[in-house]
């Protein structure tokens, strides 16, 4: 089975969504035959690498104002019930591109899960600038990957090609927003829903025959 997962790591929904297919994937009788796949999604591909305005103050921008707190208040709870601290008044979005390169770097040493919840915790509990190469390498070594792999990563556009396909197989699969989901190049589907619906979607999934390598860390980023 490929379950493929288009994300962006300035979404705070992909970070409780990550949480929840966590915990769909757990007992999973099948688990050990799922090959994960991150697909790269930039929700803001014009930002910059500095940081700017905080994600609640973005939100200001492209949503009625005096809907902000409650929109807010309703991303933490709903991260809390899974474990999380999400402060949308100190993350503040950059530019993910040099993230998502990362990220697939991380997935050639079996390592993208551990690296994406490491970019999480970083920006949205932790106010972190992603978009920061020092930082970005700090984070990738927490992660298990070798600084100078990642230096010369983000010396060169290794994984630029790759983040432009992902962006082709979102439009293929009709993905118009974050987190999806796509189970063997079906059409995608939302990935943000509980637990308990996520595992009832794998359960009626047909996995593939034989063993296929497992890529996705476990919520502690292990």
């Amino acid at each position: 089975m490929q379950l493929e997962i288009f994300f962006d790591i300035l979404c705070p929904w992909c970070y409780i969504g990550k949480r929840r297919l966590d915990a769909a994937l757990e007992g999973f009788a099948h688990r050990d035959r799922v090959r994960i796949v991150w697909r790269s999604l930039e929700l803001a591909p014009d930002e910059g690498r500095e940081p700017g305005p905080t994600a609640a103050e973005e939100m200001a921008e492209w949503m009625d104002p005096g809907a902000v707190p409650a929109r807010v208040a309703l991303i933490q709870r709903e991260g809390a019930e899974v474990g999380l601290t999400l402060d949308l008044m100190k993350a503040r979005p950059v530019s993910t591109y040099d993230a998502h390169r990362v990220i697939h770097l991380a997935d050639r040493e079996g390592r993208a899960g551990p690296m994406a919840e490491q970019l999480y915790r970083a920006y949205h509990t932790e106010g972190s600038n992603i978009a920061d190469p020092r930082a970005l390498t700090e984070l990738a070594v927490t992660a298990g990957l070798d600084p100078t792999k990642v230096g010369a990563v983000l010396r060169s556009d290794d994984y630029a090609n790759t983040v432009v396909h992902d962006r082709q197989r979102a439009a293929a699969l009709g993905v118009t927003g974050v987190p999806s989901l796509s189970i063997d190049g079906r059409p995608a589907f939302s990935g943000v829903q509980s637990a308990a619906a996520l595992r009832a979607v794998l359960d009626r999934a047909r996995p593939s025959t034989g063993k296929a390598v497992q890529t996705y860390g476990a919520a502690a980023g292990g």
